[in-house]
């Protein structure tokens, strides 16, 4: 399996064998900068793809033939868009997950609560969500995501089992926040670039083309086309027979300590 640990096995192995016909027979120095830009993209797909499990095992969707899928929402809660995105989940009587940011919390805990009680359950998408995060150390990005967790507990009591990395990004650092938190690492498996896609008709048409038994569907309750959006997609979901479920559920996980 493609993993950190085992290409820094082979790119050293490689390195040394290079080497090493170097030293006897000559080498350009153009075929070291080539195994240099290997290995450095390697590591580029490995932190920026989630589902990859390079550096840290994530889950991302359910094995199943079963027509199920789970949608979830990141970086609320948002007075914005969050209430009404709730209003249209109980209308239709669908749980979600929502990986909430620690910092807005506090201006929003009766929203939090709201989100809580109403059935839907939240995970730890860190304290922060620093644009620099993925730069921090592996003793501050742990101090972040226990952060979160305690402003979490404050408002409903529990704290947060399932995470899910800010952007997506995973690095070694990361890996070692997450092990001592006792996270369980969660992705998805339809990125719907509902922050970037702002007209509802083509987010609608993107995340529908990519619907799958087991799917994990990634959403941002920031968003005004999800919004806008989010009715059509349940009665799309619903008309091709799948069942809307709620993420722990459907990966079979349990999502408080």
């Amino acid at each position: 399996m493609l993993n950190f640990n085992n290409i820094n096995i082979v790119f050293i192995a490689l390195l040394i064998a290079l080497i090493g016909y170097h030293f006897f027979y000559g080498l350009p120095w153009y075929v070291f900068v080539l195994l240099l830009l290997v290995y450095l993209s390697l590591l580029f797909y490995g932190s920026y793809n989630v589902r990859s499990n390079f550096y840290v095992k994530t889950v991302s969707s359910a094995d199943t033939s079963k027509m199920q899928i789970a949608i979830s929402f990141d970086d609320g809660p948002s007075t914005t868009y969050t209430p009404q995105i709730l209003e249209i989940l109980k209308h239709h009587n669908i749980q979600a997950a929502f990986f909430c940011i620690g910092k807005r919390i506090a201006e929003n805990e009766a929203l939090l609560q709201r989100v809580h009680d109403e059935g839907h359950i939240i995970g730890n998408h860190s304290y922060s969500h620093d644009l620099w995060f993925d730069l921090f150390s592996a003793g501050k990005m742990t101090e972040d995501l226990f952060r979160m967790n305690r402003a979490m507990k404050k408002v409903i009591g529990v704290e947060p089992r399932l995470f899910r990395p800010p952007y997506g990004v995973t690095n070694p650092n990361l890996k070692k926040a997450i092990l001592k938190g006792k996270f369980i690492p969660v992705g998805w498996s339809v990125r719907s670039m509902d922050t970037v896609i702002k007209d509802a008709g083509k987010l609608l048409e993107k995340v529908t083309g990519s619907l799958k038994p087991g799917a994990v569907i990634l959403f941002h309750d920031t968003c005004k086309s999800t919004l806008d959006m989010l009715p059509a997609f349940i009665a799309h979901a619903r008309q091709k027979g799948y069942n809307i479920i709620r993420l722990d559920k459907l990966l079979n996980l349990e999502p408080y300590a």
